[in-house]
């Protein structure tokens, strides 16, 4: 039943929660930031996040937690085998996903490692609607090779089409022909962090789950922000419409053969990851690969307190009042950089919004790293931390030289219950002093460039 409140159009952004406990904030000066970018070598994930304002580099681990996950938090057991907190933590999973395994890990890379180590063998292809950073690269660990195929309408960062986190069916069953059993996982990231974090639909998915079962290929679904994917699919699909955002999640997940989920993001933790699946056979190499790294299965790297913890957050991230609010919270942001016209990933997506940098700022070459360029401005006008997801991230050295990323982006990951609408306005209000000097803004080259996951430790300097 559509509550009362859902048909009510009022403009103010409502926080579905009261503030109990507050922290604050360190305010620096101008002369400040550009010290501490010096030192930090330009590299955002260098800062101490004390000389933060606002933290928008990731949504990952970054939430507020609510009462009842504080208070589940004292009801943890630290059994080592067989804790009544795992019993709890495995039933929400249960619930949520319709997978009758059950594995924690400590967070969601561990879990994409076990399964990835798991299933694939040195050689192989996974095909994805896009991975993100850490995906990527355990794929890449294992020697095997990445193939992105994102729907048409996601290679236009304007373009209003409502689900950008679609496979291209198309160009997905053809490389499935082609390369036949060289394919050992195709994974569909929902939302699509990489590609501005928008969600794909049930169709599409459904589709993508068929060919793979008729390929004998297994299906995999990142499924970090399922809470935020659902609900979009609720509002952008009136056949959904009438159903809730707990019921549109099951059914995805009901298409997969394994999933995995950092409770990080749409578990409204701190910390934590999941596997689920239904192929005992799976379940039993993925346990036996995870006592090695993480620990028992019924912990898997965890503290009981953590699992009580995750298994309150996963309900509380398909609660509808909330799920209002985060996406509004988005939108808001949204329509603030549309009137400066600031070029965006449109449409809005769940977690984040995405600024198109290499449009923004069209005069720097793409192998001069647009993105990390206006990331490094917005810390240094306002103290604002955000992430670069283009070439810093994702480009190629080919023979000396960067080969740019398909688009430059730079993420503003916005925390979970975390900020307020006042701390939206300054960003905006940042990005309205940014956009009246972006033609005297310099492109960037790296210094150090580590071969693996570049983007953390990397250091940079403007050309």
């Amino acid at each position: 039943m559509v509550k009362r409140y859902m048909e009510e159009s009022f403009k103010t952004i409502i926080e579905p929660f009261r503030i109990k406990s507050v922290e604050p904030l360190k305010r620096t000066s101008l002369s400040e930031r550009k010290v501490i970018l010096k030192e930090a070598r330009l590299n955002l994930f260098l800062i101490k996040s004390e000389n933060v304002l606002i933290d928008l580099l990731t949504d990952s681990g970054t939430n507020a937690m609510s009462a009842e996950q504080w208070a589940g938090i004292m009801r943890g057991d630290e059994s080592y085998a067989g804790s009544p907190s795992f019993l709890r933590f495995e039933k929400a999973a249960q619930d949520i996903t319709g997978h009758s395994v059950v594995i924690p890990t400590h967070q969601g890379r561990a879990s994409e490692r076990i399964v990835i180590q798991s299933l694939l063998k040195p050689g192989q292809y996974v095909l994805s609607n896009t991975l993100f950073d850490t995906t990527r690269a355990n794929v890449e660990h294992e020697q095997c090779k990445v193939i992105d195929l994102p729907c048409e309408e996601a290679k236009d960062t304007q373009a209003q089409f409502p689900f950008k986190g679609n496979m291209n069916l198309a160009l997905f069953e053809e490389k499935l022909k082609e390369l036949k059993s060289q394919v050992g996982l195709v994974v569909m990231t929902l939302t699509n962090n990489s590609g501005g974090g928008q969600p794909a639909d049930p169709e599409n998915v459904g589709a993508v789950a068929r060919l793979c079962k008729a390929y004998k290929i297994p299906f995999m679904i990142d499924g970090c922000r399922f809470a935020e994917n659902a609900y979009l699919v609720k509002k952008r699909d009136s056949r959904y419409a009438n159903k809730t955002a707990k019921q549109i999640a099951l059914d995805l997940f009901q298409l997969a053969d394994v999933i995995t989920i950092s409770a990080k993001k749409d578990g409204v933790a701190n910390i934590g990851g999941i596997i689920c699946t239904k192929n005992e056979e799976w379940a039993q190499g993925f346990r036996n690969n995870l006592i090695l790294t993480e620990g028992f299965p019924t912990y898997g790297g965890l503290a009981g307190r953590d699992l009580e913890a995750i298994a309150i957050g996963m309900y509380e991230a398909l609660d509808e009042d909330y799920l209002q609010y985060r996406i509004r919270c988005i939108e808001y942001m949204c329509e603030g950089l549309r009137k400066l016209s600031v070029p965006i990933v449109e449409p809005a997506g769940g977690h984040a919004i995405y600024v198109d940098a290499r449009k923004f700022l069209a005069h720097i070459e793409p192998a001069q790293l647009p993105g990390q360029a206006l990331a490094v401005a917005l810390y240094e006008e306002g103290g604002i931390r955000s992430c670069e997801i283009g070439t810093s991230m994702f480009g190629k050295i080919v023979n000396g030289k960067i080969e740019p990323a398909r688009q430059d982006l730079v993420r503003l990951a916005i925390p979970r219950r975390v900020y307020t609408q006042s701390h939206f306005d300054y960003v905006i209000e940042v990005f309205s002093r940014i956009v009246e000097r972006k033609k005297e803004m310099k492109g960037m080259k790296f210094t150090y460039r580590p071969e693996a996951l570049p983007h953390f430790t990397s250091h940079f300097d403007w050309i």
